[in-house]
């Protein structure tokens, strides 16, 4: 029998996964991709007797292929924070489905696992742009200062990665990224071995430089939209970009859109 793990490729899907397998080692078929490939469950080629984990993917986007894998006999644990629409009823599934907007998924498997890999969950909450939740965790934990910026820099990081039209925006590949994660059950060990983490704090805040070139292209008094060029920067950027226009002005409206080759504009975020 097989098993699947199908996550999405951000800091909160790749962190989820990580508590998961750090407390039940198994081996598994990676399916993953960049954050907004949602649709990835469809990918999954399983058949009757296999399982599948499923991580940080909305259950509404991944109703039909869902529900053709259950009807086929395959067993599916699911973590999600995302819209799920209605849950379906089925022996087979065991659903950890939180929409509150104080949790991401690496929170829901925290809770899941009793705490009993804390770091990644904190560094999750704080790339998925949860700040306050990610310090009451911290804080919890008794983290210094010093700490929990690491954490939140790491987090940050591992989100920033996960944007782009194509996995060929990304600067790793999110498996290859969940792969250098693997052998450190510490993240604190990981963000001092691995060179991964200040490249890619690097290049998020060259990326970010470049975006605060950009003036915003209509400003109101409710917020203002910008509009960042048809560049693989613009696409890496977008995620981090517009959290950091909503925490500096959390009581405005704040959209980031991208041109597109075909002369339209796609939308990264709208925060309040």
């Amino acid at each position: 029998m097989a098993h699947f793990d199908v996550f999405n490729g951000d800091a909160d899907g790749i962190c989820a996964l990580h508590q998961l397998r750090l407390a039940a080692p198994m081996p598994a078929k990676l399916i993953t991709g960049p954050k907004h490939d949602v649709s990835l469950l469809a990918r999954a080629n399983a058949r009757h007797g296999d399982s599948i984990t499923v991580l940080d993917i909305s259950l509404d986007a991944n109703r039909t292929a869902l529900n053709s894998l259950l009807e086929r006999g395959v067993r599916v644990e699911y973590f999600d924070h995302h819209f799920a629409g209605t849950i379906p009823t089925h022996g087979g599934l065991i659903a950890h489905i939180d929409t509150s907007p104080d949790v991401c998924t690496s929170i829901l498997v925290d809770r899941h696992l009793s705490g009993r890999h804390h770091l990644w969950a904190i560094a999750a909450a704080f790339g998925d742009n949860l700040v306050a939740p990610a310090h009451v965790l911290a804080q919890s934990a008794g983290l210094s200062a010093g700490q929990t910026q690491q954490l939140r820099s790491l987090g940050e990081a591992l989100n920033y990665n996960g944007y782009g039209r194509t996995e060929a925006d990304l600067l790793i590949a999110p498996d290859k990224l969940y792969e250098a994660l693997r052998p450190y059950s510490n993240a604190f060990e990981f963000i001092a071995a691995e060179p991964l983490v200040p490249t890619l704090t690097e290049e998020r805040e060259a990326d970010l430089a470049r975006a605060r070139q950009c003036l915003p292209h209509v400003v109101l008094q409710c917020g203002a939209l910008h509009v960042l060029p048809d560049a693989a920067w613009s696409w890496r950027v977008q995620g981090a970009f517009a959290n950091e226009l909503a925490n500096a002005a959390p009581k405005l409206a704040h959209a980031v859109l991208v041109c597109d080759a075909a002369g339209g504009y796609a939308a990264a975020r709208q925060t309040r």
